[in-house]
């Protein structure tokens, strides 16, 4: 209840699930769970007829997808989206409340996903369905490697978090240098920061694990390598990250810091930096979700068997077995770590938002 309505002494309804009820009409709910079902029948029924034929081996996932039970599922959702679609869009502006044309909408909406989605499977299994699940659907020649491919996500996730770490330290430090007064000072941070953001990052890669050890005549282990080009990386980009976190705060901060005494590293020290940690949070961990991904570079340094990443793992199975499964099981170890993240993430800002931890929004 808002402040005015407590003064007045008036109360504004529960906009609850009861709520929401007595606004939706029998008419609209149906349409809503008419585009719901064809949607559902689509993205749970396709898989379970497969999952009744089989994935493994890949003759029986090609009859799968090639089986009437598939096509029938699909045409179910394609004729149910037609439906929902056709229904929805033209009667949301005869509903009487902003509640029963939502879900008239939502109904169209649903039914046109469901069309893209059957019509795609559709024409998929009308197609040469045999090559493409023999290149790339061949799971059960992978059986042998998953081993060496939880070591691969095992590497991936290390690699990540020790370039993060690192390049927190040392962008930390950039950003503070980066923000100085002193042009002898800032100079050479934003040299560093312009290289490393302006440079590729397989270069980089490539230039630290090969180049610098054949110039310097220096042994570097490639493992060793790919972490540092990744820490470095990072540093540049958590420079800017944290440039911004810290410019955000408010000068009379570093000020008032300032009139009690403290030096100006101090000052930042105790009174600026802690505040702005918490603000760059969330686009530090976005940072680490793109660095994840970004791993996938260091294939071109040729890992050892266990130093291998995801995407190395994948490469060196395609490239010795003919067998692009591997790629696609990359592709799924890539998003059981990311995915995770990306929701940790929207939870952090969305409690920022709130101001939960002292952050303005």
């Amino acid at each position: 209840m808002s402040k005015a309505a407590r003064s007045t002494g008036e109360t504004r309804p529960d906009r609850g699930l009861s709520w929401a009820l007595s606004q939706s009409t029998p008419f609209s709910l149906a349409v809503l769970g008419l585009g719901a079902a064809s949607l559902a029948t689509v993205l749970l029924g396709a898989p379970i007829a497969i999952t009744l034929t089989g994935w493994t081996p890949v003759d029986t996932l090609v009859a799968a997808f090639k089986s009437g039970a598939f096509r029938g599922v699909l045409l179910v959702g394609l004729f149910g989206g037609i439906a929902a679609a056709l229904i929805g869009f033209p009667s949301h502006r005869r509903m009487q409340t902003n509640v029963s044309r939502e879900e008239c909408l939502a109904g169209g909406f649903m039914g046109i996903q469901a069309i893209q989605l059957s019509s795609f499977l559709l024409w998929f299994s009308g197609g040469n369905v045999e090559v493409f699940a023999l290149n790339y659907l061949d799971f059960a020649a992978l059986a042998p490697h998953m081993d060496t491919f939880l070591n691969a996500i095992k590497n991936t996730v290390f690699l990540a978090f020790t370039g993060q770490f690192f390049g927190i330290v040392l962008g930390l430090i950039l950003a503070v240098l980066a923000i100085s007064k002193r042009a002898v000072v800032r100079a050479p941070a934003r040299i560093y920061i312009n290289i490393f953001r302006g440079t590729p990052l397989v270069w980089q890669i490539i230039f630290i694990g090969v180049g610098l050890p054949l110039g310097l005549r220096i042994q570097i282990p490639t493992y060793t390598a790919a972490a540092i080009a990744l820490s470095l990386n990072t540093a540049a980009y958590a420079a800017e990250v944290f440039r911004a976190g810290i410019q955000s705060i408010e000068r009379g901060q570093l000020e008032a810091a300032r009139g009690l005494g403290m030096s100006y590293m101090q000052a930042m020290r105790y009174a600026v930096v802690p505040q702005a940690i918490r603000r760059v949070i969330p686009p530090l961990l976005n940072e680490f979700v793109i660095l994840i991904k970004d791993t996938s570079l260091v294939l071109v340094l040729g890992l050892t068997a266990v130093q291998r990443d995801l995407m190395s793992w994948g490469n060196f199975g395609v490239a010795n077995f003919g067998n692009a499964t591997f790629l696609i099981v990359t592709a799924l170890g890539y998003l059981a770590v990311t995915l995770p993240l990306i929701r940790i993430v929207n939870a952090v800002e969305k409690r920022l938002r709130s101001g939960l931890v002292g952050v303005t929004a």
